[in-house]
Order: structure tokens, then sequence, then C-alpha cells
């Protein structure tokens, strides 16, 4: 009837509870005293949170979320790396295997799982015999760009002079190349002259490792499972101190440079600024490494460093002697796991390098410029002037004394591989069905302009 539809029903609930049958009845069903019911939830609550606990810190560190062990290991393996031999350090690991450097040595690190995936393949990885950069696939070479080091110079290069299927196609006007893979319009190329610098302004290995993945991703509209390949230069400590002293007296910033590390941006109070106004135009040298904050000091172990090891930006999180070991050692590591890396000071041993690492040919010999403006301007330093410059710049002189040992290391390998030595190496740049564009001249392409994203 129209009036038990909508009849009320009323149900005492103590210990019992109601059911709702299907044919729309109440059915009346014994509850468990609420104190047995809590003791059970309690009991349930105890082991989820003792399960939890006990998985965060005693399972092995390769899954651990919470293990303090990992992080621990992982500053001792890295301050450990310092002691190594050269030959072990080019090859090992941080589970003490060869290859992978970079990846399996992020793996124990507290930062990012971003920085996990996009640390990149390892210079062994690439020497092994199946290996082939592959341009139709996934793989992108990201090129970390160190100021004053020779980059714009070889970032022309990378866009201008390389004997490729498709070749990158280059705008004058907009100073940007479109390199994109032989069959789609994908980048093989994360650089400043190919995707700019979406980044950061000179962004440095922890901005890189963090971002490269997702940029690309945005750029292309899709998500793809990519190999990173990263490349850099290195250029001798002092000279490059004062090539960087000479572009910022002329007017250069690099105001653009985020400094961003563990998802947020490095504060004024951690980078104070060096000048008041919009630049530090005429700055004498003395003024210049006077400032504390000057991140011209140690630039490029800095830049090669993973900095979540040290807390970023945050010089209050360790003792400073700590800092800079932690740092270096990273910074050495990195650069020993890079696909490539070069020297601005061998020009014709980096480009044979790069070419027999990627089975890529360049279309124009690098050439050696040996005499130029700052190895002018170091040679007339005061003494006094030399040395603080030097104890300045300490972590980059033992990290380039490293990069050099290892680049002839490298080259020595090559070279014993390579039973046509002799023809490649006295014919580099030479491809006669192609003629190169670009001359590689560090301080006439780097120095003479005073754009600020150099």
């Amino acid at each position: 009837m129209p009036g038990d539809m909508h009849k009320n029903v009323s149900v005492q609930v103590d210990s019992d509870f109601a059911l709702l049958l299907p044919s729309g009845v109440y059915e009346i069903k014994k509850m468990e005293p609420r104190s047995k019911i809590r003791t059970i939830i309690v009991f349930c609550l105890f082991l989820a949170i003792a399960g939890i606990i006990g998985f965060g810190y005693f399972c092995q560190d390769q899954v651990c979320a919470l293990s303090k062990r990992a992080v621990i290991l992982q500053s001792s393996d890295i301050l450990a790396y310092n002691e190594l031999p050269l030959h072990q350090a080019n090859s090992i690991n941080g589970n003490g295997n060869s290859g992978g450097g970079i990846t399996a040595m992020a793996s124990k690190s507290s930062a990012p799982q971003n920085i996990i995936a996009n640390a990149g393949l390892s210079y062994e990885d690439v020497l092994n015999d199946d290996f082939q950069f592959d341009m139709d696939g996934h793989d992108v070479m990201v090129f970390l760009h160190i100021q004053k080091t020779g980059g714009t110079s070889f970032g022309r290069h990378l866009v201008r002079d390389l004997d490729l299927k498709r070749p990158c196609e280059c705008q004058r006007q907009r100073k940007r190349c479109y390199c994109f893979r032989p069959h789609r319009n994908e980048n093989w190329l994360f650089s400043r002259y190919s995707t700019g610098w979406k980044c950061g302004l000179h962004a440095d290995w922890t901005e890189l490792t963090s971002c490269v993945d997702v940029e690309l991703d945005k750029n292309e509209g899709e998500t793809a499972k990519r190999r990173y390949f990263y490349i850099s230069l290195l250029r001798q400590p002092i000279a490059r101190y004062m090539s960087e002293y000479r572009h910022v007296r002329r007017g250069a910033t690099w105001k653009g440079s985020r400094h961003w590390c563990l998802g947020r941006q490095a504060t004024a109070a951690e980078l104070p600024a060096c000048y008041k106004g919009k630049d530090w135009l005429d700055v004498d040298l003395d003024q210049f490494a006077g400032c504390e904050s000057n991140l011209a000091a140690n630039r490029q172990t800095r830049m090669l460093a993973d900095l979540a090891l040290v807390g970023c930006y945050n010089k209050s999180s360790m003792p400073a002697h700590e800092r800079d070991r932690v740092m270096l050692a990273s910074a050495k590591r990195n650069l020993a796991a890079m696909a490539y890396f070069g020297l601005t000071e061998y020009q014709k041993m980096s480009q044979y390098i790069f070419e027999e690492t990627f089975n890529l040919r360049f279309a124009i010999p690098f050439e050696q410029h040996n005499t130029t403006i700052s190895a002018t301007a170091v040679q007339n330093l005061r003494p006094d002037q030399k040395r603080r410059i030097e104890k300045l710049n300490g972590l980059d002189i033992e990290l380039y004394a490293f990069a050099k040992t290892l680049l002839f290391q490298r080259f020595e390998h090559l070279k014993a591989k390579d039973t046509n030595f002799e023809q490649r190496y006295a014919n580099l740049g030479n491809i006669y069905f192609k003629q190169g564009v670009t001359e590689f001249n560090w301080d006439s392409n780097v120095e003479d302009g005073l754009s600020t994203d150099h």
C-alpha cells in the first residue's frame, strides 16, 4: 500500500546493527562488544606500523625508501671514491660494479627519484660491443655547458658540423637549430642551440638530471622511455676563472640561472649578490675574488656534483671541509661516468674520443689555440693574486688533474682498438663530401660578445 512505502522504520542499535535485505526488510544482527572491536583494530594498526618500519629500515638498500643506512652508505661511498686508483674510478659504480656509475650512485641518494631515472648511460655502457647511439630510437645527448670552457663553440659544432642522415636545420636569426631524428620530429640533442635553456641558463648536473625528461615530454607532447648520454667540456681552472672574470667585467651576469636543487631555487640568503645594480661592470680582480658567494670559484666542481648530497646551497648543513670533500668526490664520479667529456686544451684528442665513442664524425677539425687572452692574463697576475685564485679554485684544480689523466686513459684505450688509428687521427674532420662551417676558437667565439647567456 502507498502508506506502507513511506513507513518509517526505527531500529534500536546498541550492541546490534541493522542489515537492509534485498526485500527491503531490516534484519537485526548481533554485534561483537565494542571493546573487542577496538582491540582488533589497534592490533592491526600495530602490525601495519611495525611492518612499515621493519621494511623501511631493515630491507635491502635498493628497495628501502626510509633507510638511513642508504644515505650513510652514499656519503661514505662518495668520499671513498676520492681515494680510488684512477683505473678503478673510471669504471666503478655505487655497487662496486663496472659501468652505470651515475645511475647506481643516485639510486642510494636522498635526492628525488627523477634524478635516478635521468642520470644517463655511463662511458662504460657506451663502450659495450653491441652499443650504438640510436638516432632512430629514443637516445638523447645532453650537453652540460659550463661557462667559459669553450662550450659555445662546441655547441655550434654539434648542431652544424656533424655528418648526419638528417642534418640539424639552423635558423640564423633565432640562433636555434632543429636537431630531429631521421624519420620523425623528435630531438636527439638537448643543448642551448637545439632546445634552448629549457632547464635554466647553464643548468648544472643537479638541475639537468631532475629536469630534462619532463621538459622533453612537454616539448614533444608525449612520454617516452629515453636513454640519456651526458656530455661536457672542462677547462684549465685558472684560465677559465680569468675568462669568467673578463666576461663579468664587460657586463655579463647570468642572472637567468635558476640554481635549482631538491625542488626549489637557492634563496638570496644562500647566494647573496656580489654587486648592486644590474651588473658588475668594470669590477677589479681583487673585488671579484673577494666576494664569498661568487660562483666563479670552483664552478666546474659545483656544476658536476650532485648538490643534494651537500644540502644544495645551504652551506650551514655541514662543515665547509666536509662539503668540499663530498662535492669533489661526487663531481669526479659523475664526470667519470659521463658518456663523454672533453678538455678545452686538448681539442684534437677530445674530437677523436667523441667520434669514436658515438660513431659520429665532424666535418671540420677542431682547432687548438694555445695562446689566448685569458692565458696572457694569467701570466700577468701578481704572485699574491695567483695564489689567491689557486686557493679559491682548489677543488677545480684537483678535478681537472683527475679529468686530464682520465682523458688520456680513454684516448689510449680507444687508440689501441683502432686498427686504422694513424690515418684516422691525421684526417680528423676531413669528410670529402661535406665541408664544415664552424671554427673552434674559444676566445674569439666565447669572449667577444657581451651576451649574458654565453
